[in-house]
């Protein structure tokens, strides 16, 4: 007999549908790729729109066009063109919006990429920068406390709108959207 220790045989390769019998990049869909000028462009057509008073054109313009396959730069510009719309938008027009842009054809798909817009906004303003690091203050229950006075756009008030929202669209779209958002692969 060979001197084989049988507890080091990963089976899992034995196993013909074992995740490691194939690869998992193959479980993202594969996405055009998106360049930072036609996001650019289509960042001032959206800004035109709402300019001109069409916050609800600007809105399913800036939903109907996510850039999954663009590079990070690509889609942070897009990030800041989708918050800017939405800080325009006043509150009494959320819930007519999203439920007009919801019966509508590839309403849900675009309700789906508001939300994942609305985490990632969520995440960008949450995360302290390099400023505001400084003026932590850790507090007795274990947790720091960020002091963020003067300068800047205001994180607080854009956490604000993104969390006003998120309310509405869970209202609008059910918690659904949030699974859906939570299991796809593209990211904006």
């Amino acid at each position: 007999m060979s001197n084989v220790n049988w507890r080091t045989i990963n089976i899992d390769l034995l196993d013909p549908e074992s995740p490691a019998n194939f690869a998992t990049a193959t479980l993202a869909p594969r996405v055009p790729s998106v360049s930072a000028s036609e996001l650019q462009s289509l960042a001032s057509r959206i800004k035109q729109l709402l300019r001109g008073g069409d916050n609800e054109g600007a809105l399913r313009g800036a939903l109907e066009n996510p850039p999954y396959g663009g590079d990070s730069a690509a889609k942070e510009v897009h990030l800041a063109a989708v918050v800017e719309i939405l800080q325009s938008i006043k509150q009494s027009e959320m819930s007519p919006m999203l439920s007009k842009i919801y019966s509508s054809d590839g309403g849900v798909e675009a309700l789906d990429v508001l939300m994942k817009y609305l985490y990632k906004g969520m995440s960008h303003t949450s995360q302290p920068s390099s400023a505001s690091t400084r003026s932590m203050s850790p507090q007795s229950t274990g947790f720091s406390q960020i002091h963020s006075r003067g300068g800047g756009e205001g994180g607080g008030q854009a956490m604000s709108v993104l969390l006003s929202w998120h309310e509405k669209l869970v209202e609008i779209a059910g918690p659904g959207s949030i699974v859906r958002v939570m299991s796809d692969r593209r990211t904006v």
